[in-house]
């Protein structure tokens, strides 16, 4: 409707990963977190898992892979998703807050090399849109 095509959507969604990755990394809070009774009402981790990054990623990964293969992993994020959530209070225990923080920095690193391979394999299709004429 917008004009807009898949592989833009793909290099946003890199970007979006990209920043998150590096909250995840460095440990700083680079999006703004909503105040207010939105934010009381709403669990914290459904953002995460439903919210404007998880469609931004789907929408990213569908200019890379099939649909099918996109909702056999959707499936299968959700069972994982689930179990962990009921057992978190295991993991903590058991990791404690150390291996807390190294599990996030080592998931947003790999969060890292997915938004890098997201945004590199999308734009040179991205460039080839706004100039048809140039051999890549």
């Amino acid at each position: 409707m917008f004009g807009v095509d898949i592989s833009s959507f793909a290099i946003a969604g890199a970007l979006i990963l990209f920043f998150l990755a590096l909250e995840m990394i460095l440990g700083i809070s680079l999006f703004k977190e909503e105040e207010g009774a939105n934010s009381a009402i709403v669990p914290l981790a459904f953002p995460l898992i439903a919210g404007a990054g998880s469609m931004t990623t789907l929408l990213s990964l569908r200019a890379e892979y099939a649909v099918i293969d996109i909702l056999i992993a959707m499936i299968l994020n959700l069972v994982v998703v689930y179990i962990v959530l009921k057992l978190t209070h295991v993991f903590e225990r058991f990791l404690g807050q150390g291996g807390i923080m190294i599990l996030r920095k080592m998931f947003g690193i790999i969060l890292l090399a997915i938004s890098i391979k997201l945004f590199m394999s999308n734009l040179s299709d991205a460039i080839k849109d706004l100039f048809p004429n140039l051999n890549l």
